[in-house]
């Protein structure tokens, strides 16, 4: 009897809470963890969840899979309006060779013309004065007087079909120009597609355990709906609260102890990450300074990832305990909360 109420005592003194001096303060928390909810992108019919709660995770591994047949369907589509778009693209740039050529031809043409118009004006200008001298009949000057004017109106003709060339290049270009501009149009909704139909291989973002599934396989989901949540292993803290005076000595970086109720023989070292700024607790009143010992401030001390990752197996939130924070950097820890870590 003697010895069992000794093992008794052991024990429970074991779990209590350890005495720390002034330079120290601690406050009842529970381990956290940033959850991650895995959600679809577009809305859809899951086709498979690969994982089950609680399993670990790697970041970037698949953990689920969105139908995509009506993804896949519409991307050949696009892929069919991007071929027809590319032959518009062929076919107004041919269209553009053939408006050029045509340029260059009306503008032979041109040349020919006004030199025939040269040729007609040096013969009416050999006319006149022999027609004043009526070495020639009237009748040929007026020949060549004609002559000179159909050759003008031939130049007239042919400067007017250059033109008009030159217009059909302008607007054979600026149908090359749409038509690039719809293969461009195409070649983004394929782009578009496939990102969708990469976003519909749900991928674990980072190392972390499945927590618990949100929908099932078969459901319909909308643009945004959660699969699965996700705990992040490697940003693992202990929320907990201090007193006005304690609080505010601590410095974000000061140094903690972590000691959970689950394994009471273990102390855990992390670092405080954050003071609120205001208390969670505000009386109505906060003239007296004994009001003002009520407030609450809340805290978080994080644990290093490299160590999380180490006993990455053993993590787990939810587990309350206490945590000790180190206020004054010249005070020593005391021999219970020397830092013991599982082997």
């Amino acid at each position: 009897m003697t010895v069992a109420a000794g093992l008794g005592l052991l024990v429970w003194r074991a779990v209590q809470p350890a005495q720390v001096s002034d330079g120290f303060a601690s406050g009842n928390g529970r381990i956290e963890a940033v959850e991650i909810d895995i959600a679809a992108k577009t809305p859809g019919r899951i086709k498979d969840i690969l994982v089950k709660e609680g399993d670990f995770v790697t970041a970037g591994q698949i953990v689920a899979r969105m139908d995509v047949e009506v993804l896949e369907s519409q991307r050949r589509e696009a892929e069919a309006q991007l071929r027809q778009a590319e032959s518009a693209v062929a076919r107004a740039r041919s269209l553009v060779a053939q408006r050029e050529a045509e340029k260059a031809a009306a503008l032979a043409v041109v040349a020919q013309r006004e030199t025939d118009l040269t040729l007609a004006r040096t013969r009416q200008a050999r006319s006149e004065p022999l027609a004043s001298d009526q070495a020639i009949a009237l009748q040929e000057l007026d020949d060549t007087r004609a002559a000179a004017r159909g050759a003008q109106s031939a130049v007239s003709a042919a400067k007017a079909q250059a033109a008009a060339a030159a217009a059909a290049i302008a607007t054979a270009r600026s149908q090359v120009l749409e038509a690039e501009s719809v293969v461009e149009a195409a070649r983004a909704t394929i782009d578009r597609l496939q990102a969708d139909l990469n976003d519909s291989t749900l991928k674990a973002p980072r190392d972390g355990r499945v927590q618990y599934r949100i929908a099932q396989v078969s459901e319909v989901i909308g643009a945004g709906g959660k699969v699965l949540n996700l705990l992040d292993l490697a940003d693992v803290y202990m929320t907990f609260f201090l007193p006005t005076a304690a609080a505010g000595r601590v410095a974000i970086g000061s140094e903690a102890r972590l000691v959970l109720d689950a394994v009471p023989q273990y102390v855990i070292p992390a670092q405080v990450s954050f003071v609120a700024d205001a208390a969670q607790f505000t009386p109505k009143t906060v003239e007296t300074a004994v009001e003002r010992e009520k407030l609450m401030f809340r805290v978080k001390a994080h644990i290093d990832p490299a160590l999380l990752k180490k006993h990455i197996r053993q993590v787990k939130t939810g587990l309350p305990g206490m945590a000790y924070v180190r206020l004054d950097a010249k005070a020593e820890w005391p021999a219970a909360l020397q830092v013991k870590l599982p082997q």
